[in-house]
């Protein structure tokens, strides 16, 4: 009975292989455009976990980037501190479901933090990233410029230790402690304290806490390069529905201002910040959603926040556009910290959210200016 069990799982993990490995790869670079199927509603977050991840195509790249000539590259004589390196260049991660929708879903991270955000949850189950491809979203997972797998210009570091410049001139780097993050990120009212109905699996934490890394936020130019990173991307993807948290959650919305081009919808996870109510107008014709979790009025960094988007989503409505502010308080779900995305009832979330993704941009066809870029792409 043992080796029958065996047998047939080896069975199950090679008849999951063989689909992917017979999966079409994207000659024409990572873009899910053209792998159309018709709308479906998902079967219950149990029936997609539980069946096999099958994907057509997956890998990574770079995109944007600028040359940079320094003369304090090392500090030590086995290598020339002189020469040319690329900094400001954004890593982008993918993974796309056999039968893409129309468009794909580009998760960017807050701070202190990396693509990592979205993936696994601290105590080992589905996170985000894997959850939209197994309902039918292409995922390109990014690390912020400066961040995880995107490169940091140390030359000015080097340029302190070598004497060329003063120790003024450092970057300033910070790395958030536990005991900061815990209250930013609303798991208690203090460290190690939780709150009672607190979401996040706070059993868990030291996961979370690996995760972290320094951040170098504060010195790279203004405004951030992953911006520009982000439209060159959306424009490559010919349509994607950019999705920031925290920190970078005025990203997509600076990427909209830079370019529309290619931005189909916008859903920011609790931002650190959201659009002034006077640059609503410019924004209508993007959809745009806006969720924040529980205990935020409890919090002097947060509640001015929640009521800053607030404000600015009631003037993107006044204005004309499609856009939503979801509380989960307010729609009784209760406890979710800022870190939804690792949350408990993660999926429940993540449900809402791709459920307003599929009324308000995969069924209207995004923005216009997605849908007009996609037209003259066809038309080459």
């Amino acid at each position: 009975m043992l080796m029958h069990r065996l047998y047939a799982g080896l069975a199950a993990c090679l008849l999951v292989v063989t689909a992917f490995c017979a999966a079409p790869a994207s000659a024409a670079g990572p873009s899910h455009q053209g792998k159309t199927a018709a709308p479906a509603s998902r079967a219950g977050t149990s029936s997609v976990q539980h069946k096999p991840l099958v994907l057509a195509d997956e890998g990574s790249f770079f995109v944007g980037g600028r040359e940079v000539a320094s003369e304090t590259l090392s500090l030590t004589p086995k290598y020339d501190p002189h020469g040319t390196v690329t900094v400001d260049q954004m890593y982008v991660q993918y993974q796309i479901p056999e039968h893409a929708k129309r468009y794909g879903i580009t998760l960017i991270h807050g701070c202190c933090l990396t693509g990592k955000t979205w993936e696994t949850t601290p105590d080992g189950r589905m996170g985000w990233s894997q959850y939209f491809v197994r309902n039918g979203y292409a995922t390109y997972t990014i690390d912020q410029a400066g961040r995880g797998r995107s490169a940091t210009d140390i030359s000015a570091i080097n340029a302190v230790h070598l004497g060329k410049t003063a120790s003024d001139t450092l970057p300033a780097v910070f790395a958030a402690g536990h005991e900061a993050a815990w209250t930013i990120f609303r798991f208690g009212p203090k460290y190690p304290e939780a709150y009672k109905d607190s979401q996040f699996p706070v059993q868990a934490q030291a996961a979370l806490w690996q995760q972290m890394v320094p951040d170098w936020l504060t010195s790279l130019p203004t405004p951030n390069p992953t911006v520009a990173d982000l439209s060159q991307l959306a424009i490559k993807l010919k349509g994607t529905v950019l999705m920031s948290h925290s920190q970078s959650g005025i990203y997509p919305f600076q990427t909209a201002a830079l370019n529309k081009l290619g931005v189909a919808g916008i859903v920011a996870v609790e931002p650190g910040e959201c659009p002034k109510v006077d640059e609503a107008r410019a924004l209508v014709g993007i959809p745009i959603l806006v969720v924040y979790g529980d205990h935020v009025q409890e919090s002097s960094r947060w509640a001015p926040r929640f009521k800053a988007c607030q404000d600015f989503i009631t003037a993107f409505k006044t204005a004309g556009g499609t856009g939503e502010f979801l509380s989960l308080p307010a729609i009784g779900i209760h406890g979710n910290s800022h870190m939804m995305m690792q949350d408990k009832n993660n999926l429940q979330i993540a449900d809402l959210i791709l459920d307003w993704i599929d009324r308000n941009v995969e069924r209207t066809g995004g923005t216009a200016a997605s849908a007009s870029h996609l037209r003259k792409s066809a038309a080459k």
